[in-house]
């Protein structure tokens, strides 16, 4: 339909089969002024998302699930949270990142199911191998969404639109399930456009309204923006994108640091960012939730010893070696902190193991009972880009 809720700028939502959004038909007929046509700008971007996928691949895998609230995630008696629930259980208040516990609470009723991560990124490579078919530029975020640059597409007569609508088609023909796509001129408002009609929608946000749907866009909508940001700029009355449009970019710099300059040209309705088709690995980490509590600092060394020689084994296996480390420690009231360090050559595994118990003191712990430990290498580089590779193996 062609939305205009409030106020809002005409907003393309195209059927999704469940009574919401235009018919085939009529959104056949409303293409034609609401496609981009190149009229303002060159890009055409897709961003495709899975609709609750693990819980849609359970649900096809197993039919007798069909209609009831369904959680996957880890079980709760050993710390698990949600991966992702259903939509049935998600009208309970159950999210993605929630301890399963709490889950629970809310929706006591929910089948519970832990994942099954090879089947997922099994049906993840079918995905991709579908997107592939359609365009060149794919960008894989996780195993359930991506990207793509269609500019110049010559497929459904280079209607971005129509593509996105057979890509739709193709996935639920040959997975059987449902995916949900946004269709804009830039990477921001086609991820935005992609979670406005979920289940199994299709939104476009053509050049000529993006600005003026990022103005009346809710602040906490915005990709990239969580909630301690939210709370930040509520303080400062940004409240629309029309709020955050009245500072300038050396103004939101003072306030939130760099990333400043960027929320000025989100406000603006703008993303420079390409479709990378080949994303290299930025990080490598492994994390643990302990079943309970912990308060003992030697076993947490212990603990965090163990997941800095797995995780350097794993990039040495791909002769990759890394520059940063940061431990991140979560407490038993979900407060999180990370401490981090960089170095000027990359790390070896006695220096790693050093710098774990300084960073883990800096976090000044104080006997503070904890739930989670994690540690993270980065600023990843291939061993034979490192200035002195040879300080990678140990003797």
């Amino acid at each position: 339909m062609l939305a205009k809720k409030g106020g809002q700028s005409p907003i393309l939502f195209c059927g999704n089969g469940g009574g919401k959004g235009l018919s085939a038909p009529a959104c056949e007929a409303a293409l034609g002024d609401m496609d981009f046509g190149g009229k303002l700008v060159d890009r055409k971007i897709i961003h495709i998302d899975m609709d609750a996928f693990y819980a849609s691949v359970e649900e096809r895998d197993n039919p007798t699930l069909k209609g009831k609230p369904v959680i996957v995630g880890g079980q709760p008696e050993k710390r698990g949270v949600v991966a992702t629930a259903n939509y049935v259980a998600r009208k309970f208040g159950v999210h993605s990142a929630m301890p399963t516990v709490t889950a629970l609470r809310h929706c006591p009723q929910a089948i519970l199911i832990t994942p099954r991560m090879d089947v997922y990124r099994s049906v993840s490579e079918e995905i991709m191998g579908i997107l592939r078919r359609y365009a060149q530029a794919v960008e894989p975020l996780s195993l359930d969404e991506a990207y793509l640059d269609v500019s110049g597409s010559s497929l459904c007569s280079g209607s971005a639109t129509q593509i996105a609508r057979a890509i739709k088609a193709d996935i639920a023909k040959t997975t059987r399930l449902t995916a949900s796509a946004g269709v804009s001129y830039n990477k921001f408002l086609a991820k935005t456009a992609s979670g406005m009609n979920k289940p199994d929608g299709l939104t476009v946000i053509p050049p000529t309204e993006g600005a003026s749907f990022v103005q009346q866009l809710p602040i906490g909508k915005f990709y990239g923006i969580g909630k301690a940001t939210e709370a930040k700029m509520r303080q400062l009355g940004v409240i629309t994108g029309a709020d955050l449009l009245k500072f300038s970019a050396r103004e939101l710099t003072f306030y939130f640091g760099s990333i400043g300059s960027w929320y000025a040209m989100l406000a603006r309705g703008e993303d420079p960012r390409e479709v990378v088709i080949s994303r290299e690995r930025k990080s490598q980490g492994c994390e643990m939730t302990f079943a309970q509590d912990v308060t003992d600092r030697d076993f947490m060394l212990k603990v965090l010893y163990e997941q800095v020689h797995a995780t350097i084994l794993k990039l040495e296996k791909k002769q990759l070696c890394a520059k940063s480390m940061t431990i991140k420690i979560k407490y038993d009231n979900f407060k999180q902190i990370t401490r981090t360090k960089s170095f000027s050559e990359p790390l070896n595994l006695t220096a790693a193991l050093e710098q774990v118990e300084i960073l883990f003191d800096k976090a000044d712990n104080h006997g503070k009972a904890v739930r989670l430990l994690g540690v993270t290498l980065s600023h990843i580089q291939k061993q034979s880009d490192a200035k002195q590779p040879e300080l990678w193996r140990e003797d």
